[in-house]
């Protein structure tokens, strides 16, 4: 039985062990399992926890045996990035420099898990510093696409995207500042959501300084999941109280339902950029499973998203030059001094008076699109204009950061204005016998997480979970390997 119960969602797990009808020991022991024989190929998973977690396990079943309160997220394994702190491991942010930087104590989003009842069975890979949309460092190595080697993994929050489409865990944990939840997801075929501004606590206790105050103002807390009820169900947990983010907002998670039709603003503009047919497809795939739910769907342009791109893009790898700039100088490896050079050109830093300047102007911005979204609740979007690149191209010079990043325009928007966006696919891309998801982006008004959960779920009864076809095409793999294994 243990070798399948790692297939199960996060909700059935909790539903499951809850009524006692599964243990934590035996659904922790399928996700252990699994770890142990998927993640050698996927490098997903960098510090294995599998022995703390039966220890938890063992406990959370006697716990349930005691009669005690259970919390909503009972026995649910789940993974932990490796750039926020757990207490007991190295908040190492793939820097080989940091690798023994012990946490000794729990991220909010952490301890908030931990007091919902998961069980974290390991922690993911991120790219040095956390600043690549691809997932490579020298500390851990190369995280890979399940998929396949022909495709990114995504980044920042690559190893949490690999690690939960392919079974290890029911729930990943990721963070996102220009899109860090949002390219894995789009890589692997998951589901994510990055939160608006101070929607979830966050802080590291290890910090020496506080971070720089643009980046606490894009950079939030979220889940990489397989379904949306999964995503739901986690963010329940995430968006509680947590001591030492004197900013988060302790709204509830469900607001009010817009009167229907829900309008949602649609687009498939790219601007300079060429709209690849996979998603004009996936774009269309959407607005008509929105349709169909009766959603009121309605093309239009949308507000000022270029130049605030841009400018928040522009001010945030200024102060990143400023705050984490000499640690990238000190301790980076000649691959991320290059891509941030790169960056750099692509991205000209501003001057004292134009940052004061576009700190300023991103409350117009904000103030546009909170105007525009009473009107359009929603707005569905490319999230990139192709499908996700291959490995390394951030690291092809000027045209590789273009694609990676420049073409990006839809995700660090979205971080400036503080506005939460889901991303999802639609369906898989079949170029030269290759295959891939493709997807898009929901953007939501302020405070509305959940619209775009819901959004999303609709388009989800249409096109399916993109791990069905996925754990096929691993099968498959497993089974080829096997026949070909020496005797």
């Amino acid at each position: 039985m243990t070798k399948v119960l790692w297939r199960l969602s996060a909700v059935e797990i909790s539903q499951r062990t809850q009524s006692g009808d599964l243990s934590v020991e035996d659904v922790t022991k399928s996700h252990i399992d699994r770890m142990n024989a998927i993640n050698p190929q996927l490098n997903a998973v960098v510090e294995d926890l599998s022995e703390a977690a039966l220890e938890r396990a063992c406990s959370l079943d006697a716990k349930r045996a005691a009669g005690a309160d259970l919390g909503p997220l009972h026995g649910v394994p789940v993974t932990i990035k490796i750039n926020v702190d757990q207490a007991g491991s190295a908040t190492s942010n793939g820097v080989t420099a940091f690798k023994d930087m012990i946490a000794k104590q729990d991220a909010p989003l952490v301890a908030n898990l931990l007091r919902a009842g998961a069980v974290v069975i390991g922690r993911t890979n991120t790219p040095e510093f956390s600043f690549r949309a691809d997932t490579d460092n020298p500390l851990h190595g190369r995280t890979h696409n399940p998929w396949g080697p022909h495709a990114s993994p995504g980044g920042s929050s690559g190893g949490a995207g690999a690690a939960v489409m392919a079974g290890i865990g029911a729930l990943a944990h990721g963070n996102d500042i220009g899109g860090s939840l949002r390219f894995p997801a789009y890589a692997t075929g998951a589901v994510t959501i990055k939160p608006g501004l101070h929607r979830v606590p966050a802080w590291n206790p290890s910090q020496k300084v506080e971070r720089g105050a643009l980046i606490q103002m894009m950079s939030v807390q979220g889940f990489i999941a397989r379904s949306v009820d999964d995503l739901e169900l986690g963010m329940l947990t995430a968006v509680q109280p947590g001591a030492g983010d004197p900013f988060h907002a302790p709204l509830p998670w469900r607001g009010t339902r817009p009167v229907a039709p829900i309008k949602v603003a649609f687009t498939k503009n790219t601007y300079e950029f060429d709209l690849d047919p996979e998603v004009s497809r996936a774009l269309d795939a959407a607005k008509s499973a929105l349709i169909d739910a009766g959603y009121e769907v309605e093309e239009v342009d949308l507000p000022l998203l270029r130049d605030c791109a841009l400018d928040g893009y522009r001010a945030l790898l200024t102060e990143v030059s400023k705050t984490i700039g000499p640690d990238i100088q000190s301790h980076g490896s000649s691959e991320i001094k290059e891509i941030f050079k790169e960056y750099d050109r692509q991205f000209p830093q501003m001057d004292d008076d134009e940052f004061s300047q576009t700190l300023a102007k991103r409350t117009h911005y904000a103030r546009v699109w909170a105007e525009f979204m009473e009107t359009y609740p929603l707005v569905l979007t490319p999230f990139l204009p192709h499908p996700i690149f291959s490995p390394n191209r951030d690291l092809e010079g000027a045209e590789g950061v273009r694609d990676v990043l420049g073409a990006a325009l839809y995700s660090y928007s979205m971080n400036f204005l503080g506005l939460p966006a889901g991303v999802m696919s639609t369906h898989l891309s079949n170029r030269a016998n290759a295959l891939q998801p493709v997807g898009v982006q929901i953007v939501g008004q302020r405070w509305r997480e959940d619209l775009v959960c819901d959004a999303m779920r609709e388009i989800e009864k249409q096109v399916g979970r993109m791990s069905v076809p996925l754990w096929e095409l691993l099968d498959k793999q497993d089974v080829e390997d096997r026949r070909h294994a020496p005797a």
